[in-house]
């Protein structure tokens, strides 16, 4: 049964705020909204504190092993954020569940969207489709959304050049 589909959006949304760090709350606002929130009061420093707090420990969460300690660490998030689901149409464009009250600073609603999405993504699609892209010199991190859950690399372009350094290795290695 799916619930929601805020679990695919909200850890995209960690994975880029994560990947590159907001360094002010402008630009925190700028990129949730270009990635689809809906923001309804203004951003302030205070909520730039919050959601970078709120990514090192999601970025805990990716890091661990999946099971038990990744479920352990979203629990803890999920603890932490004071919300609770309702309904909402606020932005006209069709009734939704929103896990928190109106009017919330962004802080408050980031700390609860991203860990109910993240919870939501794992149960959902599998706890190990959290991770880090398999390039050694590659820290990025995605969400698995594809259908065999198998994916390794943050991008097409990481995928290949591992690929070209296998195959380099292989052909360099045979005499």
């Amino acid at each position: 049964m799916h619930l929601n589909p805020y679990g695919a959006d909200a850890v995209k949304l960690a994975a880029d705020l994560a990947n590159q760090r907001p360094a002010t709350a402008g630009e925190l606002a700028d990129r949730c909204r270009a990635l689809g929130l809906v923001l309804e009061r203004p951003v302030a420093p205070r909520d730039l504190d919050q959601t970078l707090a709120l990514l090192d420990e999601w970025e805990k969460i990716v890091d661990a092993a999946a099971g038990p300690e990744r479920a352990e660490r979203v629990d803890r998030l999920l603890a932490a954020a004071v919300a609770y689901p309702r309904l909402t149409d606020h932005a006209g464009s069709g009734w939704h569940l929103h896990y928190r009250d109106d009017l919330q600073p962004l802080g408050a609603v980031l700390s609860a969207l991203i860990p109910v999405g993240t919870a939501l993504h794992l149960a959902g699609r599998g706890m190990h489709r959290l991770g880090r892209c398999a390039v050694r010199e590659c820290t990025t991190i995605f969400a698995d959304t594809t259908r065999l859950g198998r994916q390794r690399y943050c991008s097409h372009r990481c995928a290949n050049r591992d690929a070209v350094r296998r195959h380099r290795a292989r052909t360099t290695s045979t005499p």
